[in-house]
């Protein structure tokens, strides 16, 4: 049988050039991923739910877990040089299309006239509690 470390492809860009970085989230040490990964003058903020890491937990409401997702989003942005504005393109899962009533003047609110090319999308999450995710892509300023 062939390990996973033969089959891996060598890294193509110098680690130097990369950062990876971390909320400290244990999905993220589960999966093997990170939060968001700078690399080229882009940002790269993997799907993001709305647990507060801090105490672990979860609200209950889509608003709730709607504002918690674009602080974590907020948090990797910042500490990759960026913000909110420099987002140039989003993914959107929810889990009930009626959430959307909710979500979508969020996001409009969140993301004020930089406005992102966005998709929103009903999807099955992997934490039965999570009712949004949201994925973001920026530019570094």
């Amino acid at each position: 049988m062939t390990s996973f470390a033969a089959i891996a492809r060598p890294a193509a860009v110098p680690p130097s050039e990369r950062r990876l970085i971390s909320s400290g989230s244990e999905f993220e040490r589960v999966a093997g991923f990170s939060r968001a990964v700078v690399q080229d003058g882009w940002v790269f903020v993997s799907g993001t739910a709305g647990f507060d890491y801090a105490v672990g937990s979860i609200a209950e409401d889509v608003e709730q877990q709607t504002h918690q997702a674009f602080h974590n989003i907020a948090a990797a942005l910042a500490e990759a040089g960026a913000g909110l504005a420099d987002v140039v393109r989003a993914r959107v899962h929810l889990t009930d299309a009626a959430d959307f009533a909710v979500v979508g003047p969020l996001l409009s609110a969140y993301f004020g006239d930089s406005r992102p090319a966005n998709t929103i999308l009903v999807s099955g999450l992997i934490d039965p509690r999570t009712k949004v995710e949201i994925e973001v892509t920026a530019r570094l300023p």
